[in-house]
C-alpha cells in the first residue's frame, strides 16, 4: 500500500476497517479527557468491557451456591476451562485436548521443563536465544542447577551477528548442529520482547528433531498477537501469559501446549497433582496419579476461576474478530504505517535519529516496533507520555510501540508519527 502522512488517509484506512467495532469491546485509558493513545499491549493488553460482568456472575455463583458452584448451575467449575479451549485453540492451531488452561507463564515453564527437560551426562544443555526475557533465563538457569550442571557450560545463547540486532535463522539451525551431540533441548521464545522478532518456530523445531532434540517456546509475544500453528509445526511444548495480547488482566491465567504425540510417552517425567488426574477417577481419591488424556493431565492445582472468567471475556472479543488471520491482516497494515511514517522522520530530517532493530519482513515480526533513539531517548519517550501515547521504555535508548489490531486505530498510529515528528524537532 503507498501510505500517506496525513489524517485525511489515516481516518479513510479507519472507516473502511471491518474490525473497527472491536475497538468498543475495550476500555480505553484517558489523558486529559480523552482517549490515550494505548500502544503497549506488548506489555498489558486493555481490559475489555465485559471482564467485570464476567467476573461479577462467578462472584454470584460463589455467593449463592457456594462450593455446589463446582458441580450447578449453567457454568459449573469443574469443567470451566472447557468451555475457553476452542477459541484459544484457534489463536494456538492446536487441538483442544493439547491445551490446558493454568498456573502462570514461569511456573508452567518450569513444568514443562520437568517433562522435555531430561539431561545425561552426554546430552545435557540447552540452546536459548541471547537477551531471553529474564524470567526465562533464570528458570532455565534454575533447572539446569537443579540437574548438577554449571549455566555457563549448560546453556548455548546464540547472538546476533556483529552489528545485527536480530538472529538469522540459518545460524540458529548451524547452531543446533554444531552441538547435536551435546543438546538436550531448545528453548525459544516464539517472539522475542526486546527486538519483536518474530522466530521460524517450524524451522527451529524441524532443526531441533532433525538432531533428536524436543522443541519447546515461551509464546508470551506471540500468543493472540501473529497465526500460530503448535500443532502442525510439530511444536513439542510451549506455554503463554494471556495479559498481553489475550488481554486477560494483569497476572492473567497461563495456559500450555503439549503435542498430542507425546500424550502416550511414559518415559517423561511429570509433577502431579489431584487437579491433573484423569477426571473418571478424580473422586475416588485414590493413590497413584492416573493423568488425564491430554494436555489437562500437566494441570497441577485447582483452577483459578476468577482469572479463568477474566480470560473467558478476553476470548469472546476474539470470538467476535473472525479469527486471528483477520486481525492479522489488520495488523499487516497497522505495524507498517507506524513503520512509514517513522521512517519518513528520518528522511525529513536528514538522518537516522530512529532505528527499528524489529524486522522488517512482515513474516519476522508481530504488531510490535522497538526503536532506538539515537539522542535524547528517554526525553523523546517522556515527550510521547505527557502527549497521551502509553508506549514502553526499555533501557538504554529503545522505545517499544505495538499498534494492536483489537483496539488501536491508524489514526492512533498518524498521531503517534505526528508527535515523534514533533519531538525530533524539539530534542534533536
Amino acid at each position: 500500500m503507498n501510505f500517506q502522512n496525513t489524517p485525511e488517509f489515516a481516518q479513510q484506512l479507519d472507516d473502511q476497517d471491518s474490525l473497527k467495532h472491536l475497538r468498543d469491546e475495550f476500555i480505553i485509558p484517558q489523558h486529559r479527557g480523552k482517549d490515550a493513545i494505548y500502544l503497549c499491549g506488548n506489555s498489558l493488553g486493555l481490559q475489555p468491557k465485559a471482564a467485570a460482568d464476567s467476573i461479577a456472575a462467578q462472584m454470584q455463583n460463589w455467593a449463592s451456591k457456594g462450593v455446589e458452584g463446582w458441580f450447578d448451575g449453567g457454568d459449573p467449575w469443574l469443567a470451566y476451562q472447557q468451555q475457553l479451549k476452542g477459541t484459544l485453540g484457534g489463536l494456538l492451531g492446536a487441538g483442544e485436548k493439547e491445551i490446558t488452561i493454568m498456573n502462570s507463564l514461569t511456573v508452567n515453564l518450569h513444568l514443562l521443563m520437568v517433562s522435555f527437560y531430561q539431561p545425561n551426562n552426554k546430552r545435557y544443555k540447552i540452546l536459548m536465544e541471547a537477551g531471553a526475557f529474564p524470567s526465562d533465563q533464570y528458570a532455565i538457569e534454575s533447572q539446569v542447577r537443579f540437574h548438577g550442571f554449571e549455566p555457563d557450560d549448560a546453556i548455548i545463547e546464540i547472538f546476533p551477528r556483529e552489528g545485527e540486532y536480530t538472529l538469522r535463522t540459518e545460524d540458529i539451525i548451524k547452531t543446533i548442529n554444531d552441538n547435536a551431540s551435546e543438546l538436550a533441548l531448545v528453548l525459544f521464545a516464539g517472539i522475542n520482547y526486546y527486538t519483536g522478532q518474530f522466530f521460524d518456530m517450524p524451522a527451529i523445531t524441524k532443526a531441533a528433531h532433525a538432531v533428536g532434540v524436543y522443541a519447546g517456546f515461551d509464546l508470551a509475544h506471540a500468543a493472540g498477537n501473529v497465526p500460530l500453528q503448535l500443532h502442525n509445526w510439530d511444536v513439542d511444548f510451549a506455554c503463554w501469559c494471556s495479559y498481553k495480547y489475550m488481554n486477560s488482566g494483569p497476572g492473567g491465567i497461563s495456559g500450555i501446549f503439549v503435542h498430542e504425540k507425546h500424550f502416550g510417552n511414559n518415559k517423561l517425567n511429570r509433577f502431579a497433582g489431584w487437579w491433573g488426574n484423569n477426571k473418571a477417577t478424580q473422586f475416588k481419591m485414590a493413590k497413584g496419579f492416573d493423568p488425564e488424556p491430554g494436555a489437562d493431565g500437566w494441570q497441577v492445582s485447582t483452577a483459578p476461576i476468577l482469572l479463568m472468567a477474566a480470560h473467558k471475556a478476553a476470548l469472546g472479543v476474539f470470538g467476535k474478530s473472525a479469527g486471528i488471520d483477520r486481525l492479522r491482516e489488520k495488523s499487516l497494515l497497522l505495524t507498517p504505517y507506524l513503520e512509514f511514517l517513522i521512517n519518513g522522520i528520518n528522511e525529513r530530517k536528514g538522518g537516522e535519529l530512529f532505528r527499528i532493530i524489529t524486522p522488517a519482513e512482515a513474516s519476522a515480526r508481530g504488531c510490535q516496533l522497538s526503536i532506538i533513539c539515537k539522542q535524547n531517548g528517554k526525553a523523546m519517550f517522556n515527550y510521547l507520555s505527557e502527549h497521551g501515547v502509553i508506549g514502553d521504555w526499555r533501557e538504554p535508548d529503545v522505545i517499544r510501540l505495538s499498534p494492536v489490531p483489537l483496539y488501536n486505530t491508524f489514526m492512533d498510529v498518524y498521531r503517534t508519527g505526528k508527535l515523534l515528528s514533533e519531538a525530533a524537532d524539539q530534542l534533536f
